[in-house]
This record gives C-alpha cells, structure tokens and sequence, in this order.
C-alpha cells in the first residue's frame, strides 16, 4: 500500500536532548551537563542506539520521503544547550543517525523545536538535518530573514505568528502577503508557529486558511 501512495511518508527518527529534557527537566539536564557530563554522554549514546535498532527494522521494505527528529530545545532567546556543547555530546550521535537515514534516501529531515534556534541551525545544517520549524515569531525566528542568512539550504516551516492570528484580519493579510514570495521561491511550508492557541477566533482561522489557499505559487 505505501509503494502506491499518492502522499509523503515520514519515519519518526526520534529525540536525544528533547527527551533526556523530558525526563529530568530543564534544569535536571542543564546541571548534569556540568555536572555529570559522562551520564548524559551514555544516556545519548543509548538512546541513539535504540533509535538505530528501531531504524534497521522500520526502514526495510520502505521508500520514506522524509524523517522527523524532535527536540523543543530552545526557549525566547536562545538554545538551552551551547553549540559548543551540542557539537561535542549531541552531533556524533546524530550523525550516526542521519548517516543511516542518507543510506536509505532520505534526503529531507525535518526536526521540531520551538523557541529561538538560530545558533544551532548551522549544526544541523551540517548534519543534514534541513527542514526546521515551527519558527516561533515571538522568539525571534523570522522566516524571511533565516532565508537570506541560510538560502534554500533550509527548508523551514510554520513561521505564522499565532499571537496575529488572534487579532484581525487586515494584520492576518500582511503577515501572509510578506511571505508570498518564499512561498514561490520553495522550501518554505507555511503554518502557525506553534500549536494554534485557543484565542484564535475560528473566523480568523478561515481567513487565514481561505487566504493561503488563494495565493497563485506561478
């Protein structure tokens, strides 16, 4: 059945620093990072190794057109981990990660992390990590600034402040009319920022929808 699908299938690559900050909480993890860095070193290199085993069974018999790693990662200003730390604990075991998902052809991975990512985009960049979002406004993740810094090397999706869909429709049109021409240059997805608020009047939301759906892509 998916040999003959007329859609995208996605695989779930799965998380090392999202989940690791799940379980012992954004200051657990900030500390231990200090202060027991050779416990988070195992703990990721597990979790990668569990992710690979997953990947071996899950990727036979199957052409996947993307994979997806979250990892929510980042709070307004900046990364809740340093890139010079993220290079040294997270990129080895990502890179075995995405070695395995490139020798399966899949050449779109798409991570989900809220919250300001500027700094790390290039350490994913590197990894072929490639489609980011949902490019939370109110962090600063401005899409069509992150276009002329990055180019089409980054794919990036959402980047629809949520806090303008709540408010009227004139803001609403000017918010999407400044992203058009990303929208025809490609690789760029457009969306809310994050998950849609309940503040947002459901007429807004048809606006928006209705609007988007009316933009000529020639």
């Amino acid at each position: 059945q998916y040999a003959d699908r007329d859609f995208p299938l996605g695989i779930n690559a799965g998380s090392l620093f999202g989940w690791l900050r799940n379980w012992m909480g954004v200051e657990g993890i900030s500390y231990a990072l200090y202060d027991d860095r050779a416990f988070i070193k195992q703990a990721v290199e597990e979790m990668a190794d569990f992710i690979l085993t997953f990947l071996e069974k899950a990727l036979q018999g199957v052409e996947y057109d993307f994979a997806l790693f979250w990892e929510d990662m980042a709070y307004k200003s900046a990364s809740l981990i340093s890139p010079k730390l993220y290079r040294e604990i997270f990129f080895p075991h990502y890179r075995r990660i995405t070695d395995k998902l490139c020798s399966a052809g899949i050449d779109v991975m798409m991570l989900d992390s809220d919250g300001n990512v500027y700094e790390l985009i290039p350490i994913w960049l590197d990894l072929g990590i490639n489609f980011i979002y949902p490019m939370e406004v109110a962090a600063g993740m401005d899409v069509v600034a992150l276009r002329k810094k990055f180019g089409k090397d980054l794919i990036m999706g959402g980047g629809m402040d949520k806090r303008i869909l709540a408010s009227n429709k004139d803001a609403i049109k000017k918010m999407i009319e400044e992203k058009i021409p990303l929208m025809r240059e490609g690789g760029y997805v457009p969306g809310c920022d994050h998950a849609m608020p309940p503040d947002i009047p459901w007429e807004n939301y048809l606006y928006y929808r209705n609007l988007l759906l009316s933009i000529s892509l020639e």
